[in-house]
């Protein structure tokens, strides 16, 4: 694919997740409002969750390279191992929205549609974008799974939040109703389910022959 087409799909993808995040800001802000609670309270609850968090870094890693293709940032978002670890993460939160949350979430209108962006469409075309960018044979497995700090991250994230505010943002997580046994356990399969993804992701590129192209993915 030509650079130029590289962009625009980019571009693309940039208007397709900025937008999401802003309908479930909006989603979010009026769910606050409409419990009483006032608009910080939405914003609250919109920080609150993974699915989100991972969404803003699919964000960042399309936007920074189109914006300031010669900053630090955009160097570190368009490296294979970012994009894979950003892959990874954007995977992991569609599968695990639609084998273990979708049945207990029915959202209606605007929450719809930022749900099936959120959970599907991005992944969707993060991975085609992953897949375009990135150089077969380009990923190093030990800097690629560093990227696997950043769901422990959330986690402890998550939790300390739950502690303070007694919200916890998905049930096998929620150490008020499981207990600690179970969030741990829960916790555990979580990080592996994403190792499992991020070492498919490896493979997928490492089985093809290498290609004449920088370390990088512009």
């Amino acid at each position: 694919m030509e650079l130029s087409m590289k962009k625009m799909f980019a571009a693309v993808l940039a208007v397709t997740v900025w937008s999401a995040l802003a309908i479930q800001l909006v989603v979010s802000i009026n769910m606050g409002l409409s419990r009483g609670f006032g608009w910080l309270f939405g914003v609250s609850m919109y920080v609150a969750f993974f699915t989100v968090t991972t969404n803003f870094l699919v964000a960042l890693a399309v936007t920074v390279p189109l914006i300031a293709p010669r900053s630090a940032a955009a160097r570190f978002f368009a490296s294979a191992q970012a994009i894979t670890g950003v892959a990874a993460s954007i995977v992991m939160v569609c599968v695990i929205y639609n084998t273990l949350l979708a049945h207990i979430w029915n959202p209606r209108g605007l929450g719809r549609l930022a749900d099936l962006l959120l959970h599907d469409v991005v992944p969707t075309l993060f991975v085609a974008y992953w897949w375009i960018v990135v150089p077969k044979r380009s990923i190093p497995w030990r800097a690629a799974a560093l990227w696997g700090i950043y769901p422990i991250v959330y986690f402890v994230y998550a939790m300390t939040r739950g502690l303070i505010t007694g919200f916890y943002p998905y049930p096998f997580i929620n150490l008020a109703s499981i207990g600690p046994a179970a969030v741990i356990l829960n916790a555990l399969g979580v990080l592996l389910a994403y190792f499992v993804i991020l070492s498919a992701l490896v493979a997928l590129k490492s089985s093809f022959r290498a290609e004449a192209v920088p370390e990088t993915a512009a």
